[in-house]
């Protein structure tokens, strides 16, 4: 039996007050197998709207933006936009969803916030997918971020915007007119003035502007993580190296390493293909 998706939010607490945490729901809400899906530095939940269409029947997926971007609330506050906040705020979200446990599928920021989580005792996350993020992240691909997340351009229509989203997504492996489509729609928001921006607080550019350039370590947020861990890297990615994701499977025997070849960063999962590893995985573990 489908359901259609379903439209929440909590409040969660930050330096500029309570703010407005919104989220979506696949599948049947009683469902105790869930499957929590967390987006990128600039992205949104609508990122996995094919993958939660495509595996609803089996989980209730539940997709949040994390604050300052969707439709969650624009603080204006550069301060909240860290990864502490958002890990409180994804300790909230799983007190709403009511379950002991779940699993966990995290993006590059979505993934570290998932790793974080996981990585504390008595943690509710039983299984942990990382999209193309892992314990190190090489300064050039947090120079490249910068350049891109520091941009907050306005546009006169969506397809004014088509072209910038084209250069700012081409390493996600969108193949499909659908799925560049699906994009253009979720990734910008009109704005008071009519004009179209990203779908994003322009504080969080000030947040990004301001963070330091240099190799981000996080080899012991992955030792302590215990559940079984699936790592998708992007076979051409700069931001998850082959030797980290090596590495990290070194650390922990057992952890599966699957490779997108021609994707950078990040694999965008909306494709079959993609959508199957996950699937696999999930009922395999």
């Amino acid at each position: 039996m489908k359901h259609e998706s379903r439209e929440n939010h909590i409040k969660g607490l930050g330096p500029a007050g309570f703010h407005k945490i919104a989220y979506r729901e696949w599948g049947d809400p009683d469902n105790p197998e869930v499957l929590v899906c967390v987006h990128g530095l600039t992205r949104n939940s609508r990122d996995f709207n094919f993958l939660a269409k495509a595996i609803q029947n089996k989980y209730r997926v539940v997709c949040p933006d994390i604050v300052g971007r969707g439709d969650s609330d624009f603080t204006g506050v550069p301060a909240t936009y860290n990864i502490t906040q958002y890990v409180l705020d994804m300790v909230a979200l799983l007190a709403r969803v009511g379950v002991e446990s779940v699993s966990w599928l995290g993006t590059s920021m979505g993934g570290i916030i998932g790793m974080t989580l996981a990585s504390r005792a008595q943690s509710p996350i039983k299984r942990l997918i990382l999209n193309d993020v892992g314990m190190v992240i090489p300064k050039e691909s947090v120079i490249r971020i910068k350049a891109y997340a520091s941009r907050y351009p306005l546009f006169d229509s969506l397809e004014d915007a088509r072209v910038d989203m084209e250069k700012r997504l081409k390493t996600f492996g969108l193949n499909q007119p659908e799925q560049w489509e699906h994009m253009l729609k979720y990734s910008y928001q009109k704005g008071p003035d009519g004009k179209y921006h990203y779908a994003y607080d322009p504080a969080l550019v000030k947040m990004v502007e301001q963070s330091e350039v240099m190799d981000t370590h996080m080899e012991p947020l992955w030792q302590a993580v215990q559940c079984p861990t699936l790592i998708i890297r992007g076979g051409i990615s700069d931001l998850l190296l082959r030797k980290t994701a090596d590495d990290m499977v070194a650390m922990r025997p057992g952890t599966r390493l699957v490779e997108i070849p021609g994707v950078g960063h990040a694999p965008a999962l909306m494709s079959e293909d993609q959508i199957q590893i996950i699937a696999d995985w999930l009922a395999g573990n």
